[in-house]
């Protein structure tokens, strides 16, 4: 952790970089971390050498992690935007509205 508030010190790769921490610079290391451990299994898998690359297939592979996890999260919501609906219709049609 460095001296300043709000900023914590974090290893990605091997390089060390400074962040801003917000409210709580554990987040930021567990971010760090899962970075890192991305970066070090596309290494492992690809073969790469040159960080950059590394760093670029790194945060596709985290890109499309969060794009399954949004598109997961979006069909919940429809499913359940659909069942209160029909639940609504049914409370409805219950009470003789």
């Amino acid at each position: 952790m460095t001296d300043k508030p709000n900023q914590v010190a974090v290893e990605i790769f091997g390089q060390t970089y400074t962040v801003k921490a917000g409210a709580d610079p554990a987040y930021v290391e567990a971010l760090a971390k899962y970075v890192d451990a991305q970066m070090r299994e596309v290494s492992q898998a690809a073969g790469a050498v040159d960080s950059m690359r590394i760093a670029v297939l790194a945060a596709l592979n985290i890109a499309d992690e969060a794009f399954r996890l949004k598109n997961t999260a979006r069909d919940v919501e429809d499913g359940a935007r659909r069942r209160v609906s029909a639940l609504a219709k049914q409370l409805a049609a219950a009470l003789g509205e």
